[in-house]
């Protein structure tokens, strides 16, 4: 007489809870690439204006201060970091019989792993690799070289002065000779091929530079630019993938028309999504994925994963009520409208007291509370990272 679905899925639940806490979260490490979705702080010394190293960023963090994170807390990869870096001490079959029984069992695990984190701390996550906490032995959980207002393009983070995602390479070199230099090449290479890389780029290029830019948008069609964002994108596939990096997570465009941000610069004094600039992003998307299914096909042994963030990110914003949040719209801080970097601060006008309740922290970013869901959704779309 054998277990039914359901007991059988309460069992599993129970067992992955005891693997999540008994989990050893330095082997295999987590390696950020990209913009300010997941710059963890890499901005904050350098010489420009796109910061978030002050106040209110980083009020709902764990330590309730600024690190250079724009966002009013953790950020999407803080919740998924701490979980891939956990779930890879869980055995492979019960994984997949996890995987197996319910997705909704995963979205249970996801918040056990989220609220274990609460009490890691910040040295929990992959430090940013120009932060003072990059250093030693600490390395040896990954980093984190993302950039805010880099993208595919290097001319996008030239404009604004950012570390380009060919600079971020370059450091996540450098990184692995320190990796090399403490436990030997041997443990290193391991280490790199059960790396999970994760890169987030793209909404820069479109909304920071190509819209905004004629020396773009003139000579180039937005499908144009996109190909020339693909070769990019496909070009740092390749040297990861040459660097010994088997494991690759990539998230698409976001509806990039939604951002308060772009309603209000692009919308045509309009509160609705833009809707050109969404279909730009799903035109984009779409070549996302045929060129990494073409590079997984080129490629022997390479993982890839196309993280979907546009359809999650979207029922939030259409649908904010069914999902916890009351605004969706306009951001939380100042008048929610296009406040970012610089223009979030602490004078702000208007900023709200529980940003739980907005869909958006800024005028370009999604709060804690909408990357803890988001997180949920990229768990669910990762397991060929971890399997």
């Amino acid at each position: 007489m054998g277990f039914s679905r359901g007991c059988l899925g309460s069992f599993l639940v129970a067992t992955m809870v005891f693997f999540v806490a008994q989990g050893d979260p330095l082997v295999p490490a987590l390696c950020i690439f990209g913009d300010s979705v997941v710059d963890a702080g890499n901005n904050n010394n350098l010489y420009t204006l796109v910061k978030a190293n002050f106040p209110p960023y980083g009020r709902d963090f764990v330590t309730h201060r600024p690190t250079g994170r724009f966002c009013n807390g953790k950020l999407a990869t803080d919740f998924t970091g701490n979980t891939f870096l956990t779930l890879t001490s869980v055995p492979l079959p019960l994984l997949l019989l996890l995987h197996s029984v319910s997705r909704k069992l995963l979205f249970f695990l996801t918040k056990i792993s989220s609220y274990t984190a609460e009490y890691l701390g910040f040295t929990s996550y992959p430090p940013a690799y120009l932060s003072q906490d990059a250093k030693g032995r600490d390395l040896l959980i990954g980093a984190n070289f993302a950039s805010a207002a880099s993208g595919y393009d290097d001319r996008t983070a030239d404009l604004y002065r950012a570390i380009s995602l060919t600079q971020q390479v370059s450091n996540y070199k450098e990184w692995q000779n320190k990796v090399v230099g403490m436990v030997g090449k041997a443990r290193a290479n391991a280490i790199f091929a059960g790396a999970i890389h994760l890169l987030s780029a793209g909404s820069s290029d479109f909304v920071q530079n190509y819209y905004i830019n004629p020396l773009l948008n003139r000579p180039y069609s937005p499908d144009q630019f996109s190909d020339i964002l693909m070769r990019s994108y496909s070009t740092f596939v390749q040297n990861m993938y040459r660097s010994g990096a088997r494991k690759i997570g990539v998230t698409n465009l976001p509806p990039t028309g939604c951002l308060p941000a772009a309603i209000t610069l692009f919308g045509s004094n309009s509160n609705k999504c833009v809707s050109r600039l969404n279909r730009d992003a799903v035109s984009f998307n779409s070549k996302l994925n045929s060129t990494s299914q073409d590079l997984v096909n080129k490629f022997p042994g390479l993982k890839l994963v196309v993280f979907d963030i546009y359809q999650p990110l979207l029922d939030l914003i259409i649908n904010p009520t069914d999902n916890g949040f009351f605004e969706s719209r306009k951001a939380c801080c100042g008048t929610g409208t296009i406040e970012t970097s610089l223009l979030c601060n602490a004078r702000s006008i208007g900023t709200c007291s529980n940003a739980t309740q907005y869909v958006f922290w800024d005028g370009f970013h999604p709060s804690e509370a909408c990357n803890e869901k988001l997180a949920q959704a990229l768990l669910a779309q990762g397991f060929d990272l971890i399997s």
